[in-house]
């Protein structure tokens, strides 16, 4: 079978003009379920691979095929052309020697070269002369390679230089992804995507945009990641550190002092002691300090690249020894409720604070205590009975402390004039009250035991008693001697209450 000599668009073939529009009114009016169709295996094509263009849904009763570079049928575009009859294979001038027909109307491209994206179209001739065309699209991508990063520089200075990374290589129908220490970009207005996402900008950079990065690219048929890059930002110095941050130091002790300061490049550091220049170090140390090595000490940190200096300046006080304290007291035996005490910390030292202590415990304040400027003196006005004890005081300085021996308060309770307690005196009126209840008891025993007898007398009167014998009594006198001599006193007062009471 020779090839179509006229464009197939119009389904015309050399010896059959004639049935030009039956061949075009069958093209147009296929069924949808025997529609001819092309399908690219695989979809996507990786430069280097075979890809088949499969035909779907051949019509029966063919005769041949026509393969045909484009979207429509040109015989200077043709590939190849294959009669089903005598399975003769014609090449065209669009053959390229790696395309391959087969009898089912299906064309293999080997080897395939990006040059062979495109759209492809068949031709399908029936014995009957009846043509049917297809177009197909082959998609080819290329193999993507490993990408890398570049930078614009390589030591940006922070808050002053711009940074843009760039994903290599360009490459067509790539998409090119970033991520920052494998997470992706986080949403900043300092982070710049270009429109095809191949190159990253910085505005400016920070210290903190050290990374480290990394682009993907990726099409249909590949996709790569580069290696880690790092960022080599330039910053600082910042204020230095000086360490320990003691301030205090005891006399006869060691000075070791260190500065640190955030650099990169790491900072170069020198010391300066009371305006003094001394030799260039990171560390500083004095043995046994004594108080002339009290003062400013001054850590200088310097970076080469950027040319900045920073400084921070530390006072050091060299101290002795505090001493041991003593208390005195302005009275050690005080009466409660009634006397005040002054009790006094005595102590050679100088730039001290005091504190007071009662029975080994920090003193807690009450209203009746009042402390001076400097806690030197302690006043307790008045003192009460839970004052008594001992009392310390603790000097101390920074690097120091001392505390005093116990000084005892003794506290005694409050006597009368006379030298007597007010407990001995209020059990000496109750012992009066006491005595003077029991006499007033006897005598009214006393003043009943008469008022009886005087009503025995006065009946003795109207029958007087038989005359006493000797030997009554001890003496042969009557025991009752007033009952023979009566008290007409007595009487006289006894009967006209007798009378009363008859």
């Amino acid at each position: 079978m020779e090839s179509p000599s006229a464009p197939a668009h119009r389904g015309l073939v050399p010896w059959q003009g004639l049935l030009l529009a039956a061949s075009l009114l069958t093209f147009w009016s296929l069924p949808t379920t025997a529609q001819l169709t092309i399908e690219s295996v695989p979809p996507n094509a990786a430069e280097g691979k075979d890809v088949l263009l499969r035909v779907h849904n051949l019509p029966g009763n063919l005769g041949g095929y026509y393969w045909y570079k484009g979207e429509k049928v040109d015989n200077s575009h043709k590939i190849v052309s294959y009669v089903i009859d005598t399975q003769k294979i014609t090449l065209g001038p669009a053959y390229s020697g790696r395309e391959t027909i087969y009898p089912n109307g299906s064309l293999l491209f080997q080897n395939i070269t990006l040059k062979d994206t495109g759209y492809y179209t068949l031709q399908a001739i029936d014995k009957d002369f009846q043509s049917k065309q297809v177009t197909g699209q082959l998609r080819v991508y290329l193999e993507l390679s490993k990408p890398n990063i570049t930078s614009n520089k390589s030591l940006p200075e922070e808050h002053k230089d711009p940074v843009v990374l760039t994903c290599e290589p360009q490459t067509q129908d790539t998409t090119y992804l970033w991520l920052i220490s494998s997470q992706s970009l986080p949403v900043s207005a300092r982070l710049q995507l270009s429109k095809d996402n191949r190159t990253l900008t910085l505005l400016p950079v920070t210290r903190n945009d050290t990374g480290p990065y990394e682009c993907e690219t990726r099409n249909p048929v590949s996709a790569g990641r580069s290696d880690p890059f790092t960022l080599n930002v330039v910053y600082g110095p910042d204020a230095p550190t000086i360490s320990p941050s003691d301030s205090h130091y005891l006399r006869g002790t060691n000075l070791n002092l260190s500065c640190q300061a955030a650099s990169n490049p790491p900072a170069q550091y020198s010391w300066l002691i009371n305006g003094s220049s001394q030799h260039p170090t990171q560390e500083l140390f004095i043995p046994n300090i004594t108080a002339h090595d009290s003062g400013s000490y001054t850590c200088l940190a310097h970076n080469s690249v950027t040319g900045l200096n920073r400084t921070t300046v530390k006072t050091i006080t060299v101290s002795e020894p505090v001493g041991k304290p003593s208390i005195r007291a302005s009275n050690a035996t005080v009466t409660e409720h009634k006397d005040a005490v002054v009790l006094t910390c005595l102590t050679n030292d100088r730039g001290i604070s005091i504190r007071w202590l009662f029975e080994n415990q920090n003193l807690l304040l009450t209203d009746r205590m009042k402390l001076s400027q400097g806690n030197s003196t302690l006043t307790i006005d008045p003192v009460r009975r839970e004052d008594a004890g001992g009392y310390q005081c603790e000097v101390f300085n920074p690097v120091s402390s001392s505390i005093s021996e116990p000084l005892r308060l003794d506290v005694q309770s409050e006597q009368n004039d006379m030298g007597y307690s007010v407990g001995t005196i209020v059990g000496s009126v109750i012992g009066v009250l006491v005595m003077v209840a029991l006499g007033a008891s006897l005598g009214y025993f006393l003043y009943l035991r008469r008022m009886r007898r005087a009503s025995d007398s006065h009946g003795l009167r109207e029958h007087p008693p038989p005359a006493a014998t000797t030997g009554q009594g001890p003496s042969g006198t009557s025991a009752f001697p007033e009952l023979l001599k009566p008290n007409t006193e007595v009487y006289g007062q006894i009967i006209p209450r007798a009378d009363m009471a008859s």
